[in-house]
């Protein structure tokens, strides 16, 4: 009788038993359904709407230009040789991919709770591939910042691009991570606290105030900086300061500030990652 040889098998699923699990190896193995996660978000958000993806550029204009109304012409926030519309469309513009990468992710287990009861995947391609859809959806978006741009240019306003603008790509990859983090771990408490998600985009809301978005970090030193430490202790802040100095040469980059916003980053995304992983083994129990 011939002695049983072991198979040699392709892939090993077994019980995830690292602290930290960001397997790319096995992520890149399932990158065609990555790909079909991908196509889904961007097709199926504004599948039955009129406007359909038009919704991606009508969303940061009417911002900008709410923002625009308000906080310049009526509250007279300066924002030097900058136009004040292009100052605010810059900062929506990097704002509305943080907080559509933020609200997607953060509902994650409950969202795809039907497929991850039926068939195995690495879960953490679902808020990935959140990540990435956004980031075409924030590409059209930055494309209509540069048409005003050249425009605003082209009419003499005092306007430029910073050479440190070749770090863009990275400063947004360091959102996308927080983004990541942020919202594995709310996604992983939502499947208990149910109340949470209900609270969420109040929270966003009040986040974006304290973020930057539509004034000059230096402006809130000035005017209040009893309350300064709000945005000073805001990693999203720094992120967005430095992405409008690098798109208008507006405001300034601070190393420091940029330095502790990475650090953030890296700290909430490993954080996220050893919560999400341990919610996945069991969080079917409580959906």
């Amino acid at each position: 009788m011939k002695s049983h040889q072991d198979d040699n098998w392709l892939y090993t699923i077994s019980a995830k038993r690292k602290l930290v699990d960001f397997n790319l190896k096995e992520i890149w193995q399932y990158r065609d359904l990555l790909v079909l996660f991908v196509k889904r978000d961007i097709v199926t958000v504004y599948k039955q709407t009129v406007l359909g993806p038009l919704w991606y550029l009508i969303q940061p204009l009417f911002t900008a230009l709410t923002f625009t109304l308000i906080f310049n012409k009526v509250a007279n926030i300066e924002t030097g040789t900058v136009p004040p519309f292009l100052f605010n469309l810059a900062g929506v513009s990097v704002w509305n991919y943080f907080k559509s990468c933020l609200t997607a992710t953060s509902s994650t287990f409950n969202s795809n709770a039907g497929i991850y009861s039926k068939v195995y995947f690495p879960r953490v391609i679902s808020p990935l591939s959140v990540v990435i859809s956004n980031l075409i959806k924030f590409a059209i978006q930055l494309s209509i910042f540069v048409g005003f741009y050249v425009y605003y240019y082209m009419n003499g306003a005092g306007i430029a691009i910073d050479k440190s603008v070749v770090f863009f790509p990275v400063l947004i990859l360091f959102m996308a991570l927080l983004s990541l983090g942020l919202g594995m771990i709310i996604s992983s408490m939502v499947t208990k606290y149910r109340d949470l998600k209900y609270l969420l985009n109040f929270g966003i809301q009040l986040l974006m105030y304290i973020s930057a978005v539509m004034y000059p970090l230096d402006l809130m030193r000035e005017k209040l900086p009893r309350f300064a430490w709000l945005v000073e202790y805001n990693p999203i802040a720094y992120f967005i300061e430095a992405a409008r100095y690098m798109l208008l040469s507006s405001g300034s980059i601070s190393i420091t500030g940029i330095g502790f916003s990475v650090v953030f980053t890296i700290a909430i995304l490993a954080v996220g990652l050893i919560i999400f992983n341990r919610t996945e083994k069991s969080f079917i129990d409580t959906v």
